[in-house]
């Protein structure tokens, strides 16, 4: 799928979500669900814009189809120009750059557009949410777990907004760590408008994304729409100071959804500030109280740095019925958290699947 061809697609997402779910089932190689309208065939070397054009007007005249053609292309284009002049690059769902953690989730963007460093999206990262009026406990939280996951050769991921998510930000950039935002609008509006001077500073390691293309506004429905994105793009989500209802805890449901692990940072019980947070543990989340926690639940002994991936293939996992990542690192002698990077690619692939308490099972073929 070109990068036109994924705007394209971004553009018909907007108006039917349905109509995109199901095709990017078909080009994924997903099956159709069994509530799905029946849609047209795809004829063979039909460009998917035009399929997909068809679908939204299978039961109009065949110019009706062509008009809604025009529309889009002439939208996609202008998409990709907007992007091409402020530096934003445009990936799509199958180009080999875009984020495989992402790619696995049930309903990714077909375009990811992205502005600062491609290499922000290949080591492990964590996301850290939270209120946007946090204490300046939840604060102080979220910036010592986001500096030592930095140290760590971790990078955290939050949607930058005000609150617990600049403040995990700062700290990734005061680190010297590399650090993704998640925007609920273009690339190009970043919100709060306060945070353009951070955002710019994340894409020196870091980047900015967003599922929607230059010049949309950060309407209210975008955000919890993003927030699926933000722990797409993560093996975890640590959730620092949340109402029962917040964003935080959208998030948080996403992680579960997608098969990521869901933490929580405790606090005091007075109030609500913490009243989402502590559901979430009587659930089953894991308490966190600092960054050593993290990288212990998923595996990991938070070596300093980030080797190139070591190939970590089924016939040199563990022969046992269950193990975990520290276990492979020491039959592997590679680092913890590189074995984790791909044992996360090995689980994507569908050879192993995590069964928590950062333990993985080989998946029987």
């Amino acid at each position: 799928m070109t990068a036109f061809e994924a705007a394209a697609l971004a553009v018909l997402g907007v108006q039917d979500r349905r109509l995109l779910a199901a095709l990017l089932r078909a080009i994924t190689g997903r099956s159709t669900v069994e509530d799905e309208e029946a849609l047209p065939s795809r004829e063979i070397d039909e460009p998917l814009v035009h399929w997909a054009c068809r679908c939204r007007a299978s039961k109009r005249e065949p110019t009706a189809w062509q008009a809604e053609l025009a529309r889009v292309e002439l939208a996609a284009a202008a998409q990709l120009a907007q992007a091409a002049q402020l530096g934003v690059t445009a990936t799509s769902l199958l180009d080999g750059a875009y984020p495989p953690l992402l790619a696995a989730i049930p309903d990714p963007p077909p375009v990811l557009w992205q502005r600062g460093n491609p290499a922000a999206f290949t080591p492990v990262a964590i996301a850290i949410v939270g209120s946007r009026a946090a204490t300046p406990y939840g604060l102080a939280m979220a910036k010592n777990l986001a500096a030592d996951l930095s140290a760590a050769g971790i990078v955290v991921v939050s949607g930058l907004a005000r609150g617990v998510d600049s403040a995990a930000h700062v700290a990734a950039v005061a680190a010297g760590g590399a650090t993704v935002g998640v925007l609920g609008c273009g690339i190009d509006r970043i919100y709060p408008a306060e945070h353009r001077d951070l955002a710019r500073e994340m894409e020196q390691r870091g980047a900015v994304v967003s599922e929607f293309p230059p010049g949309v506004p950060p309407l209210p429905h975008h955000f919890p729409m993003r927030n699926r994105i933000i722990s797409g793009l993560s093996a975890a989500v640590v959730v620092v100071e949340a109402p029962e209802k917040s964003g935080a805890l959208i998030t948080a449901s996403a992680a579960a959804e997608q098969g990521r692990d869901v933490l929580v940072v405790p606090g005091p019980a007075t109030g609500a500030r913490n009243r989402g947070g502590h559901l979430l543990i009587r659930d089953g989340a894991k308490v966190v109280e600092r960054a050593d926690d993290i990288l212990q639940e998923l595996g990991s002994q938070g070596s300093r740095t980030i080797a190139p991936y070591p190939t970590v293939a089924p016939g040199r996992l563990p022969e046992t019925t269950d193990f975990t990542v520290d276990e492979v690192a020491e039959q592997s002698g590679e680092p913890a958290n590189v074995v984790l990077a791909r044992l996360l690619d090995l689980e994507l692939s569908g050879r192993i699947q995590r069964i928590g308490g950062g333990r993985f099972v080989r998946v029987l073929t």
